[in-house]
């Protein structure tokens, strides 16, 4: 059978590799460039241009209302669905999905909603973290990637291990702390080669953010899986919003932002009791 070339491939159908998928990803996302349209004067100075960098738009406290401003500044951006729902099972021991679905009982039926939670970042000092909630799977996707983007920041690192003192970006520069409902995370420096010792949740964000190595501790109830990612991304806020000293930044080298000489993180996940 001979293979028609105006025919449409269906995507799914074809298996492609890693590299090709890289390469359709970086496509769909200047295609998307190309045909913005900004609706924001910020959106409008970065279309022209105008600002060639995300630090100038996060230094001066400019909200961003367009994810496509992020798109264009940061080319290299990742994303990861964070598992924040559980299928059925026996017992309750289904296994953790990135979809929580819930259901409203009304005269009609049911009516369910599914609601997931992504984390970008360029492995690099920036992370961002959304909550998307829709009837369907890929519109909560979209929207939960879309958020993230909003609410991208930068995070403060350093080598705050008095293990250490390589005064190297591969740890937080100081113990930081974050808090939603009962849920208390703590986030402390670790010398190098002590990988990433949290929640296997706190380690994507952690992972994305450009944090090589840190210890962790956590109170409250964990299980809900919303709560631990908010405190987390609190508790990174924190890294960039603390005043330090100059004559500290230089002993601890704290970097804020992104750094040219970055070393791929290591996880060790850390299971809840």
């Amino acid at each position: 059978m001979k293979r028609d070339d105006n025919a449409i491939i269906d995507d799914d159908v074809v298996k492609v590799g890693k590299e090709e998928e890289e390469e359709v990803k970086v496509d769909e996302a200047l295609a998307n460039i190309e045909g913005w349209i900004p609706k924001t004067k910020v959106g409008a100075k970065v279309k022209a241009k105008e600002i060639s960098s995300l630090s100038e738009i996060l230094d001066n406290g400019i909200k961003i209302n367009e994810s496509q401003i992020v798109d264009a500044l940061v080319p290299g951006l990742e994303m990861e669905l964070l598992l924040l729902g559980q299928s059925k099972g026996k017992f309750g021991g289904g296994k953790r999905r990135a979809f929580r679905q819930t259901q409203k009982k009304t005269k009609e039926g049911n009516k369910p909603k599914f609601s997931t939670v992504a984390v970008v970042g360029n492995k690099n000092g920036l992370v961002g973290v959304g909550f998307g909630k829709s009837r369907e799977t890929v519109p909560a996707r979209e929207k939960a990637v879309r958020q993230a983007k909003l609410n991208i920041i930068k995070i403060a690192r350093g080598c705050g291990s008095w293990q250490c003192g390589c005064r190297k970006p591969h740890t937080l520069p100081f113990e930081v702390k974050g808090k939603c409902g009962s849920v208390l995370v703590a986030l402390k420096p670790a010398p190098k080669g002590a990988g990433l010792v949290a929640e296997s949740e706190i380690a994507k964000i952690l992972k994305m953010a450009g944090v090589i190595d840190v210890w962790s501790k956590v109170r409250g109830k964990t299980k809900t899986r919303a709560n631990l990612i908010k405190a987390c991304f609190e508790a990174l806020k924190k890294t960039a919003s603390t005043h330090v000293l100059l004559s500290n930044k230089e002993k601890i080298g704290i970097v804020e932002g992104e750094h040219k000489t970055i070393e791929p993180a290591e996880v060790v996940e850390v299971k809840n009791e």
